[in-house]
């Protein structure tokens, strides 16, 4: 068992390494978080360590807190699968990925408890200040990959995390409509850093993130504002 330190407090990290691995070809520049999509956090660890499975990741998050490491950091995990996100399409070489134990929509989606995000949110502030990554490179899986997944899903309290200068904020304050057409704005949405090339994937996986009362894949003035004050140097909002 290891610890990582952040201010005052010490969070337990228990070893529970996974064959799933090969080396990096990129920086670290990114942190990827998923939900597991599996009935328990047993049945996704052993997923995890099934050498025939060919999936892993650095970390997973139990509903109760409990953190484990499974690939060392320098090591590239095999977590994120065909993605891209801005110029990078090795994810996997780029990024620390971070599953967070959770049925999925599938299994039973349900919301994060509390003592779960209360483990995620040190573990993301300390990668993220060791390796200098900005918050608009912390996404989720559907961000990355916006028509083959939709985790960690609408649920998922990025709030929670933007509050603490974690991830992106939502722009809630001076909004303004800059009335683009809906190939307007998936130019827009590709220049954030999302891949396009399925627009409703695209529009759903940027709603499912940042207006996720709403996950339709239709390109409304709020999500036009939305999106413009995300690509404006400071991002106003996250009450």
């Amino acid at each position: 068992m290891s610890r990582v330190a952040r201010g005052e407090a010490f969070l337990k990290i228990i070893e529970t390494p996974s064959p799933n691995f090969d080396d990096r070809t990129l920086p670290i520049t990114m942190i990827v978080l998923h939900y597991t999509g599996m009935k328990d956090g047993a049945s996704a660890i052993a997923r995890l360590r099934d050498p025939e499975a060919k999936v892993s990741s650095h970390y997973l998050i139990d509903e109760d807190g409990t953190v484990v490491r499974m690939v060392a950091e320098d090591k590239r995990a095999w977590h994120a699968g065909q993605s891209h996100w801005r110029d990078i399409d090795d994810v996997n070489s780029a990024s620390i990925g971070i599953e967070i134990v959770n049925p999925g929509h599938e299994f039973g989606y349900r919301p994060f408890p509390p003592e779960q995000i209360a483990a995620l949110l040190p573990l993301v502030a300390e990668i993220k200040d060791r390796y200098e990554i900005t918050r608009g490179n912390i996404v989720g899986h559907s961000d990355i990959a916006p028509v083959r997944k939709r985790d960690p899903g609408e649920l998922f309290p990025w709030h929670e995390l933007a509050r603490r200068r974690l991830a992106l904020p939502r722009p809630t304050k001076n909004l303004m409509d800059p009335g683009w057409t809906e190939g307007g704005f998936c130019l827009a949405l590709e220049r954030f850093g999302y891949d396009v090339e399925n627009r409703m994937a695209a529009t759903m996986a940027f709603q499912r993130r940042f207006r996720p009362e709403l996950v339709d894949g239709e390109v409304d003035a709020e999500c036009r504002c939305i999106l413009l004050a995300l690509l404006l140097p400071k991002p106003m909002g996250d009450d």
